[in-house]
């Protein structure tokens, strides 16, 4: 059979779907790259906020007018774990249902779905019969980097979160199956390992191990030390460990780049949001990272308009960005979600003050993230070519994510997929100018 994967979401998503592919592949079916070439259609759907579940919804939508006769439509991802079989009453024309928890089983699936004659959909919804943690769909290539997922589900209590329903409790990959996976993906050329999970800093507690992550990294570089850059995404802040803040300024291949999602400044804000809520020990913390890597790139993410947001709890935010000078900011507008314990919370802000205060964040930010940017001019930075065209190359360096953080562009044609020190010239809000070091 033929099929084809659409994938909304974020990088997570993205990896599920690299081995919903490889499951396919590897029984014979075929990946094609236009949906109407398809026998099967898979839309792996995201459902974290309101947002992301309208594009999926539109996304299915789409799908099921340019599916034909005899070609099926199947529902993966979030949304159908969140919502079930109700998502059949949503959208006409899905012919299956596939989970977050039992994406693995997508051959199965697919091959029912082409004996089942009398087209009854058919789900396959929470728990697996046997543990997701297998060696398939653990990472997934961009260019010369490469996502790995070194934990799927989430146990943080978060009150405005749906990722515990929709995901389950935590559960590390065990260490030798990512190590292996590391290395192959490093023989296979990668030149940037990103870890990512729900939160890449419980990893190996879900077993009783405090620094799983920063002792996850060791055995990583010492199994492939010809890594350029590790990257480590989505760390809760009180696990932010001593130890791996060692490790992180100790090897070299360690990106000083470090996402650390807080939510909020605000003790009473952060208390409603069931957050760690001590923000001088989050002070504290990035002090630290700053003191042991003075040029290490802080990336974070906060919600406004969380319910109950005063002015002033919002105002101590904006001091708190001010004070702190985080190099990249990312914001969300609170969503109300339906099923946790935020969206029964009295004081739900209005639409219009969620708007205004959200633009005023990101204009600070705008105006913090180009003086950030500002101190690069004059530095020789190692970049990660990623295209080119018109007389233009742009990559990123180490301080910039892919796909969520900004760009160095270059005026001269440099190889894609290789490493080229850059000398920055010029700062923008987001991205940087420069020219090779010849």
């Amino acid at each position: 059979m033929r099929f084809y994967i659409l994938t909304l979401g974020c990088p997570k998503n993205l990896v599920d779907s690299r081995g919903m592919e490889e499951e396919l592949t590897k029984a014979g079916h075929l990946p094609v790259t236009q949906p109407e070439d398809a026998d099967v259609i898979i839309v792996n759907t995201c459902g974290f906020i309101e947002e992301a579940r309208r594009e999926s919804i539109q996304a299915l939508l789409e799908m099921t007018r340019i599916k034909g006769k005899g070609q099926c439509l199947v529902a993966a991802g979030c949304l159908p774990q969140l919502w079930g079989r109700a998502l059949l009453e949503e959208v006409e024309g899905i012919d299956a249902l596939l989970g977050t928890r039992r994406w693995m089983e997508v051959t199965k699936l697919i091959e029912q779905l082409a004996q089942n004659s009398h087209k009854e959909p058919l789900t396959l919804l929470g728990d697996p019969p046997a543990s997701l943690l297998n060696n398939s769909g653990l990472s997934a290539a961009y260019g010369s980097s490469a996502y790995l997922k070194i934990a799927e589900g989430c146990s943080a209590p978060c009150a405005f979160c749906t990722i515990p329903r929709i995901k389950g409790p935590a559960r590390s990959v065990p260490r030798h199956i990512l190590i292996s996976e590391a290395k192959r993906l490093v023989e296979n050329g990668i030149k940037e390992l990103i870890l990512i999970a729900q939160y890449t800093t419980a990893y190996g507690r879900d077993w009783g191990e405090r620094d799983g992550l920063a002792n996850l990294i060791e055995e990583i570089l010492e199994a492939v030390p010809q890594l350029h850059w590790l990257r480590i995404m989505y760390a809760y802040p009180q696990h932010v460990t001593e130890r791996l803040i060692e490790v992180m300024s100790t090897y070299p291949q360690v990106c000083h780049y470090l996402d650390i999602p807080l939510q909020h400044a605000h003790p009473e804000v952060l208390r409603r949001m069931n957050r760690p809520h001590n923000i001088a020990r989050v002070k504290s913390l990035i002090n630290d990272l700053r003191w042991a890597m003075p040029d290490i790139a802080i990336r974070t993410v906060f919600i406004v308009g969380y319910p109950g947001e005063t002015e002033e709890e919002f105002q101590y935010l904006l001091d708190f960005i001010e004070e702190m000078a985080f190099d990249r900011v990312g914001a969300f507008i609170y969503s109300r979600e339906e099923g946790t314990k935020a969206a029964s919370l009295p004081g739900q802000v209005p639409e219009e003050v969620k708007q205004e205060r959200y633009r005023r964040l990101m204009l600070l930010q705008q105006r913090i993230s180009y003086e950030r940017n500002e101190e690069q001019v004059g530095r020789v930075l190692d970049v990660l070519i990623e295209g080119y065209g018109e007389g233009i190359s742009v990559g990123r360096s180490y301080r910039d994510a892919p796909e969520i953080d900004g760009l160095v562009i270059i005026e001269e044609k440099l190889p894609v997929g290789e490493m080229v020190p850059i000398l920055i010239t010029d700062a923008m809000e987001y991205d940087l100018m420069g020219v090779s070091v010849k």
